[in-house]
């Protein structure tokens, strides 16, 4: 018990005992503050389903209203939208191709006119097509690098800027294992998740000083679509298990925490990090 640690040596009155106790209580909770995302807006893409949807679920959790888009989100009755709005916050849904140029920039020309302040950025929208080196055609790679790499760019640069003007907000990538490793048969894949990596870094030091935080997190092997091919490869699926430390694929709701934490004050002095969450894969 509490009362148990103060030294004898101290003649606490009953008065000053209880002043003590609630000192230590307020101090608890406002670090349990830092945490909170009550009255922030929040873009997540790349919502519908699987990480995205995780994401978006636990920011509202944590007090944030969302705004959420994909290439195939509902207008009305999406499961994270039933999600959120369970939760008593706002949910705002879009769509919008990210492999598509000009679909993006409408995308961005509508949401800003809607909102016009968004306080936190996560790019979480993302695409993988498999094909050996050898056979992957440029049409693959193309989408690939567009949805993955210059897509995320421009939707920061452009959502990012309101956010440096005004000396206040939060970028979270969605990085991956690839950022580090080459994988196989998802040669643009890899490049894209690279160059998040260093995006997130070269975002970073420009906008620190601004106010402004920029990180990424990069999930492990989790059970999304995709993954599911991966998972219903039973010698590659039991490859994949036998690495990961924690014994398991992940899941959606194991990227709750750490979202919340980099979109809040909590992790105010972080920035052009790469979050692992990975059940241990990288430190194997």
């Amino acid at each position: 018990m509490l009362l148990e640690s103060i030294s004898p040596a101290h003649d606490f009155s009953r008065g000053a005992q209880n002043t003590y106790i609630t000192q230590k209580k307020n101090k608890a909770m406002s670090v349990l503050n830092t945490f909170s995302l009550e009255g922030k807006v929040a873009l997540v893409t790349g919502c519908k389903r699987g990480i995205g949807m995780g994401m978006a679920v636990a920011l509202a959790e944590a007090g944030a209203d969302i705004i959420g888009v994909s290439a195939s989100l509902e207008k009305t009755g999406s499961n994270v939208e039933k999600a959120v709005t369970a939760l008593g916050r706002k949910f705002s849904a879009y769509t919008c191709d990210f492999s598509n140029r000009e679909s993006l920039y409408a995308f961005i020309k509508e949401v800003k006119a809607d909102h016009p302040v968004i306080d936190i950025l996560i790019n979480n929208a993302g695409t993988i097509l498999r094909a050996p080196a050898v056979e992957h055609p440029d049409e693959m790679w193309d989408k690939v690098i567009e949805v993955n790499q210059n897509a995320q760019f421009i939707l920061t640069r452009e959502i990012g800027k309101e956010m440096v003007a005004r000396g206040s907000g939060k970028v979270v990538f969605t990085a991956s294992l690839l950022t580090f490793q080459g994988g196989i048969t998802v040669p643009g894949y890899a490049a894209s998740k690279g160059a998040i990596g260093q995006m997130t870094m070269a975002f970073a030091n420009e906008w620190a000083s601004k106010g402004v935080n920029v990180n990424a997190i990069a999930p492990g092997y989790i059970d999304t679509d995709n993954t599911e091919a991966l998972r219903n490869d039973p010698v590659r699926s039991e490859q994949i298990l036998a690495r990961i430390p924690s014994g398991r694929w992940g899941k959606p709701k194991d990227f709750a925490g750490p979202a919340v934490f980099l979109c809040s004050e909590a992790s105010a002095y972080m920035q052009g990090a790469v979050m692992l969450v990975d059940g241990g894969w990288m430190g194997r």
